[in-house]
């Protein structure tokens, strides 16, 4: 994959256990710190798994809009869409790799984390879907940010 030379990578959504894709956990530690990285639902929970987290299932999933997601780090509330089944076992990565950035205010489930030194972050919901409907949008401007960056 670097040798396609990318300004960026791009770990997108999925279905399924994420621990299943043992592929791309090793694929994507191999990446981290060389470029920069936004994972979203089966890649956050791929990123979550690279750095050393783990995974568990949920007893019934996070379903449909309407979801609220609080950003830690600006105690803003935002309106997310969501469809995933499996999430990161709060604690499971190391401290030193990545710090939790958004929690599910429904059950406080990890809904994102940045592992800032790596130049990598990825949030469980949807920001694609335009929930909010613009709630989620400064993700990709944070990414394309990261990518001028380099």
């Amino acid at each position: 994959m670097l040798s396609y030379n990318p300004g960026g990578i791009f770990l997108s959504n999925g279905p399924g256990d994420p621990d299943a894709v043992k592929y791309a956990i090793m694929a994507i530690r191999q990446l981290l710190g060389k470029k920069p990285v936004f994972g979203i639902c089966l890649g956050h929970q791929l990123l979550g798994l690279a750095l050393g987290g783990k995974t568990f299932k949920l007893k019934f999933g996070h379903r449909g809009e309407n979801q609220p997601v609080m950003d830690t780090t600006t105690d803003k509330v935002e309106i997310s869409s969501q469809n995933h089944g499996f999430a990161l076992i709060p604690g499971s990565i190391p401290d030193d790799k990545s710090v939790v950035t958004h929690l599910n205010l429904n059950d406080n489930t990890i809904e994102g984390i940045t592992a800032e030194k790596l130049k990598a972050f990825s949030v469980q919901y949807h920001p694609e879907s335009s929930p909010g409907p613009h709630d989620s949008d400064y993700l990709f401007d944070r990414f394309v940010e990261m990518v001028k960056d380099g």
